[in-house]
Order: C-alpha cells, then sequence, then structure tokens
C-alpha cells in the first residue's frame, strides 16, 4: 500500500506540555499548530491521551550482548572480571545466526522504549570475522525499520585489556582492520541528513587494545572518509593508571595527543574524569555517551555528567549492552541519569528537561545527525507516541514528564521513523515477537552450551 502523502497526528500533548497537531509529509514533521486541516488523501490519528516525544537517540549500545543477561559469573563482578566472565568468553561463540536474533531483540527493546536510532558499538572483530556477523545487524535494523549507526570497533593484543586476554581469537592487523572498514563505509555509510545507516570508527579501547600509531591511522581514516569516532574511556580508574604508566600523561591528555578529542569524538561512560579533563573535553567539545544502569551495575561510579552539561560538552544517553544493562530501555536510563545525581549531588543536580534533551536533540547532535531529535516544522519525522493511560500514570501532574520521572512500565504506542509507522497500537511491525522468542531461545541453548 503506498504511504499517505501526509499523516496528520491530532491533539497530542508535546514535551512542552502543551497540546497541538502534528502534520507529516514524507519524511519531515511539515507543521505543528492548533486545529490544523487534513489535506486530501491524508492519514488521520487521534492522540488524544497520547504524549508526543521526538524518538530518544541511542548512542552507546553492544547489541549482541541481548542474550548475555544475568549470566551468573559476572553477576556482582567489576569491570574487568565481569568482561572475561560474560563479553568475552563468548566472543567466539557469536554466529551470525545468534548475531541476527541478539540484534533483533536489543533493536526491539529500544523501539518499545520509544527508541529510534541505536548506535550499536560492535567489536566481535578478529582475523578470521565472517563479514555475516556484521550484516547481520544490519539486516535486523533494516527490517525492524529503526535507524543504525554501527560504530566499528576492534583492538591488538599490545595492551592491557583485560576481557580480550582470555580469548585464544587472534585479532585483526590494522590493514585487515582498516581494508574491512572502507568496505563497511562504502556499503552502508550514508552521509545524508536522514541515513538509515551510518559507520563509525570505534577501537574497542582507546588505552588497552590500541597502539598510540593505530590510534593515530584510525583517526586519519575516519577524516578521509568523513566518519565520526567512538571508543570507551575511564568507565573505571584502571584507565587512567595504564595511560600515566605507558605514555607518561592521563588518559585524556593522551587522547588529546594522538587526535582523539573534538566534535567528532564520543566516549561511553567518562565516569572518571579529574579536573583537567573535564575542562578539556568541554573545550574540545568532546561528547559523552552516559550509560547509568551498567556504571551501577557494574559498580563503576557516576559520572559528572551534571558539570559537563553545564560546561557545554555535548551530553548523550546510552543503554550500553544488555549484559550490563538488562533492560535494554531508554526510558529505563531517563529515569536512572534523573535519580543519580540527585542522589550524589542533591534534589537540583538535573532537570527533567535536561533529561529529555539529552536522550534525543543531544544524542542526535553527538551522532551527526542535524535534523534529528526535536519536534519541529524541518524536523525528520522520528516521533514517539507514548500512551499513558494507565493507573500508574492517573496521578501524574504533568503527564509530559511521565517517561523520565516514572520509567518503566510505559508503552510507545506509536512509533515513526522517518515520517513511516514502525510500531502501530504497542506492536513492532513485522516483527513475530513469540517467534522471536523461539528463535533466541534455541539460539541461546547453544551458546550456554558452547561456553560451558
Amino acid at each position: 500500500m503506498p504511504a499517505a502523502p501526509e499523516i496528520l497526528i491530532g491533539n497530542a500533548t508535546l514535551p512542552d506540555g502543551s497540546r497541538a497537531d502534528i502534520r507529516v509529509r514524507g519524511k519531515r514533521i511539515a507543521e505543528i499548530g492548533k486545529n490544523l486541516q487534513p489535506g486530501p488523501g491524508c492519514e488521520q490519528l487521534d492522540a488524544s491521551g497520547l504524549l508526543a516525544y521526538p524518538g530518544l537517540v541511542n548512542t552507546h549500545h553492544h547489541l549482541f550482548q541481548s542474550v548475555l543477561k544475568a549470566v551468573p559469573e559476572g553477576i556482582d563482578q567489576p569491570l574487568g572480571p565481569w568482561l572475561a566472565h560474560v563479553p568475552y568468553r563468548a566472543w567466539g561463540q557469536v554466529t551470525p545466526e545468534l548475531m541476527y536474533c541478539a540484534a533483533r531483540v536489543g533493536l526491539s527493546e529500544l523501539l518499545r522504549s520509544g527508541c529510534t536510532t541505536c548506535a550499536d558499538h560492535h567489536y566481535l572483530y578478529h582475523a578470521d570475522t565472517s563479514p555475516e556477523l556484521e550484516e547481520a545487524i544490519f539486516q535486523a535494523a533494516r527490517e525492524l525499520g529503526i535507524r543504525l549507526v554501527l560504530c566499528r570497533g576492534g583492538g591488538s593484543r599490545e595492551g592491557s585489556h583485560q576481557g580480550l586476554a582470555v580469548t585464544d581469537l587472534v585479532p585483526e592487523s590494522i590493514e585487515q582492520r582498516l581494508q574491512r572498514m572502507q568496505d563497511s563505509a562504502a556499503r552502508h555509510h550514508d552521509p545524508a541528513a536522514d541515513a538509515m545507516t551510518r559507520v563509525v570508527v570505534a577501537p574497542t579501547s582507546v588505552i588497552h587494545a590500541s597502539t598510540r600509531q593505530e590510534l593515530l591511522l584510525l583517526a586519519e581514516f575516519a577524516r578521509e572518509h568523513g566518519l565520526r569516532r567512538h571508543s570507551h574511556l575511564l568507565e573505571v580508574g584502571f584507565d587512567d593508571e595504564v595511560a600515566r604508566e605507558k605514555h607518561g600523561m592521563s588518559a585524556i591528555d593522551y587522547m588529546d595527543d594522538v587526535g582523539w578529542l573534538g566534535e567528532d569524538v564520543w566516549f561511553a561512560h567518562l565516569v572518571h574524569v579529574d579536573d583537567s579533563g573535564l575542562s578539556k573535553l568541554i573545550a574540545t567539545h568532546t561528547g559523552i555517551a552516559h550509560c547509568p544502569t551498567s556504571n551501577a551495575r557494574l559498580g563503576s561510579g557516576v559520572a559528572r555528567v551534571p558539570e559537563m552539561h553545564a560546561g557545554g560538552q555535548p551530553v548523550s544517553l546510552g543503554v550500553d549492552g544488555s549484559a550490563s544493562a538488562e533492560s535494554g530501555s531508554m526510558v529505563s536510563e531517563m529515569l536512572l541519569a534523573w535519580l543519580v545525581h540527585r542522589a550524589v549531588g542533591g534534589p537540583a543536580a538535573t532537570q527533567v528537561e535536561q533529561v529529555q534533551h539529552w536522550a534525543s536533540r543531544g544524542g542526535a547532535q553527538i551522532l551527526g545527525f542535524a535534523e534529528l531529535g526535536a519536534l519541529e516544522a524541518g524536523m525528520l519525522a522520528d516521533i514517539v507516541l507514548y500512551d499513558l493511560a494507565a493507573p500508574r500514570f492517573a496521578g501524574v501532574w504533568e503527564p509530559q514528564w511521565a517517561p523520565v520521572v516514572c520509567g518503566e512500565p510505559i508503552t510507545a504506542r506509536e512509533v515513526m521513523i522517518n515520517g513511516e509507522w514502525r510500531v502501530r497500537g504497542g506492536e513492532i511491525l513485522g516483527v513475530d515477537q513469540a517467534e522471536l522468542f523461539r528463535q533466541t531461545q534455541r539460539q541461546l541453548a547453544i551458546l550456554v552450551d558452547a561456553c560451558r
């Protein structure tokens, strides 16, 4: 069936608490206002009682970990042992079939929480990696209709990566990595404003699994191909210890020294940042993917996000992998981001509007989507309509705050991406949830048996 020439979403509650109609034409929001009239052939949706948000933007995930939830050997471990016992233990056993199921599960969880863009930090690469593993992620995203940014990982053994040390896989050479990355970018990187797929240069660890020369080459490659850059940094204090021991400077100063700070770079976590490092991150406009659930789950600490935001550093939210943030929900991340800083800094540390921004427009800007993440005329039509007709929301005085202050469970009843419906009536189009559960359980049984 051809798409309607326009879609009119009527009487929705907007993020500022006002009510208005939203007209969508093609891939964009054409108009927002009161009493808008439908044009010829217009599809109409009465959004009375529904809350409209811009699609949420997740800037850090590990989709393969969607089948690594609540692994007993890692349930009470800090980052280093957890990496060894959970994701790296399973690395060599992840097949394209398992990756496809895991990606569908993870992306489904995101869609159900109102997320329309996912940056997946995929690092399961080694010398003999099948290209089908990476393609399985793109296939899953394409079928669900979600916007995907593949952060292409990789690393060497010349470092102190505690998790990588347990594998017997032969890592890619830097030549292999650059050639494969170029192939991936040629197939999937779309620089257009309305792109559904992009590729990012994303070494797994800039401190523990990358050499100075590799980082210089990767930065040069990214600039040459117009790609952004991403990695983990300072999730734990060990990063700084190793940087000072190996390079004679702090981790942030080392990143500056190798050209890995700037507006085209964002790091996940950044928990253990000192005053000098914070000043440098702010001055260079280097972004953060704030992952409060994973940071709490692994006992890593609380990032200085309110200070980063106040200083003008770009801030976004990431769910991280479901092996360390089992819910895989952007709504859960918003709630914890709102709460955790108040536990440390008092009730004025975070505001609801800040968190709304981090979860949408902030993430879109960090990923380089200038026309995404806001409900405004001319912006791309990534729109979520939350259904608040449940007893737990009945007492909410300001319904526009409900996703942030109430958290899960919440129903993203309708989700639109690039002007096309991807979730209707709370159900993801084209996904048989019961069959996805069965397929994933079958693949999980194979994985568990292989890891024993």
